[in-house]
């Protein structure tokens, strides 16, 4: 049976309190997550969030040290991994309403048509330092899938339009 990743089920004192109990037996979080019937992985809910952060959390939870190694290791175990999330521009449905427009106009164009038109092949080159290196865990094969996604505005800061 599978587990709804997006539900979140409050657990009362008492099955908070065994829970504990068999993390204290030295048990690991996956084995007693997997009888309990919850989520193994807190990044499957903040993808955004460091394998350091995701340590720093598990280690006040349960009062054991953790490393961010660890941390890592066991969600490369359960198939998820840092990546680079997908940017793209969002568009309002009246964006969409235009190009869809401008297809239908366009689809019985014609080769010679087409030779008239001049395409231009813009690039942007950043000259600001910020590297925007946010990482994201996703799963292999996941990477368009809308949770995996930052929609960017505009460009921002300085650059030279090529």
């Amino acid at each position: 049976m599978a587990i709804n990743q997006s539900v979140r089920r409050h657990l009362d004192a008492f099955t908070r309190g065994r829970i504990i109990g068999k993390l204290e037996e030295g048990r690991s979080v996956t084995s007693v997550a997997a009888e309990f019937g919850n989520a193994h992985s807190i990044a499957r809910r903040n993808r955004r969030q460091t394998a350091e952060e995701i340590a720093r959390h598990t280690t006040q939870a349960t009062g054991r040290p953790i490393s961010r190694f660890t941390v890592a290791r066991r969600l490369h175990g359960g198939g998820l991994f840092a990546r680079r999330p997908v940017r793209c521009v969002p568009l309002t449905p009246a964006h969409r309403r235009r190009r869809s427009l401008w297809c239908r106009e366009h689809r019985n164009c014609r080769d010679n048509e087409w030779g008239r038109v001049l395409l231009t092949d813009e690039s942007r080159f950043s000259l600001s330092s910020d590297s925007q290196r946010i990482l994201i865990w996703r799963e292999r094969g996941s990477r368009n899938h809308p949770s995996n996604i930052i929609e960017r505005y505009r460009y921002g800061g300085r650059g030279v339009l090529v």
